[in-house]
């Protein structure tokens, strides 16, 4: 009963140790075990491989859209009646139109620079290299050649514009006004809609906030945890139904989150991060799903290791493990902690073990 009494108590101070960032470091000496040397026992081999340090949480299903994790916003520049709105889920390729005011379609262009003013010939501008990126991207500089680099609205972009318009059923005027498209960084998703359809349609009003149509798992970061977790660590997120799937981190928000109230702690601020699936495809169709999140944060190339369960608590402090030896004699060693790898089971050791060693477990 003595020995369960130490394994058990062992275990929960390593895992303290371990949830605080701790390491337990006591000095390695050997005594002889006091234990019955006949009694038949329970072993694990002492191991030297890699061992992995992982970052547990619960976390949902997203999509991607601002490193804030914010969405795009579409604010409308035209002025009228909304006579067709997109719908939440809806997919808006670049080129394609978002929406109609007084029947007149609005489209969406793909450019980080908003659209600010009428575009017409002879204009100079990041704006206008937008335009000719996107008229020359999506066809309509065929025969004519766009520099996609040039900044100048010349007679080709003119061109273009004059069959975008037709094709797009607008008038033909070779002019891009401000309120006949919408600049947004990508093609995009709805995931919400502001506008009202038959409502009014006023210049400067929210009309849909936008994602991309990649999913996303989303986890607010523990404090005691962002300095463990980096750009490009491996992942596992585990999806409703018990599959998982693989993936990285591949971002984080800008601003923390700290508790609100008078006596909120700001030790409990937490940081968005963004854990991007190697296979989107996977996770299609669970929107604000709840995930669980597994990051390898680290690592030890070659380490010795021994089961968790292995080790017990010394009276006076420190840790050690019973080593058996081949004529089945014990020995308890003390040993100092290192990395716990929570996914095998094992923690790093250093002292007087060899790998290959036997060291006294629980039963099963």
């Amino acid at each position: 009963m003595r020995r369960k009494t130490w394994v058990l108590s062992g275990s929960a101070v390593l895992l303290a140790a371990v949830a605080t960032g701790g390491m337990v470091v006591r000095s390695s000496t050997k005594q002889s075990s006091p234990a019955s040397q006949d009694m038949p026992v329970s072993t694990a081999k002492v191991e030297k491989g890699k061992l992995s340090a992982t970052v547990s949480q619960y976390g949902i299903l997203t999509y991607r859209a601002r490193p804030d994790g914010s969405p795009y916003t579409v604010i409308n520049r035209a002025n009228g009646t909304y006579t067709e709105l997109p719908e939440n889920g809806d997919k808006v390729g670049c080129g394609e139109v978002l929406y109609r005011v007084n029947d007149h379609p609005v489209l969406l262009l793909c450019g980080p620079v908003p659209a600010y003013r009428d575009l017409h010939s002879g204009d100079v501008g990041r704006d206008v290299r937008e335009l000719n990126q996107n008229l020359h991207t999506l066809g309509y500089d065929a025969g004519i050649d766009i520099d996609p680099q040039d900044k100048v609205f010349t007679q080709k972009t003119q061109k273009a514009v004059e069959k975008l318009q037709r094709d797009k059923g607008f008038d033909v005027t070779g002019t891009l006004a401000l309120g006949d498209a919408v600049f947004l960084p990508e093609a995009v998703r709805i995931a919400r809609v502001a506008g009202e359809l038959g409502g009014s349609a006023q210049p400067g009003a929210q009309v849909v906030n936008a994602t991309t149509d990649t999913p996303v798992a989303q986890l607010d970061l523990a404090a005691a945890r962002q300095r463990e977790v980096r750009m490009g660590d491996r992942a596992r997120i585990t999806l409703p139904g018990n599959r998982s799937v693989t993936g990285k981190v591949d971002r984080f928000g800008r601003i923390a989150q700290a508790p609100e109230g008078q006596n909120a702690n700001v030790g409990a601020a937490t940081l968005l991060a963004y854990i991007r699936l190697d296979d989107p495809q996977e996770a299609r169709g669970l929107d604000s799903a709840p995930v669980q999140v597994d990051i390898t944060t680290r690592g030890v190339e070659s380490a010795l290791s021994v089961p968790v369960t292995a080790l017990f608590g010394k009276s006076g402090g420190g840790f050690a493990v019973e080593v058996v030896g081949e004529a089945g004699e014990r020995e308890v060693v003390a040993v100092k902690l290192g990395l716990f790898d929570a996914t095998a089971g094992r923690v790093q050791v250093g002292g007087h073990l060899r790998a290959g060693d036997s060291v006294v477990v629980p039963p099963l």
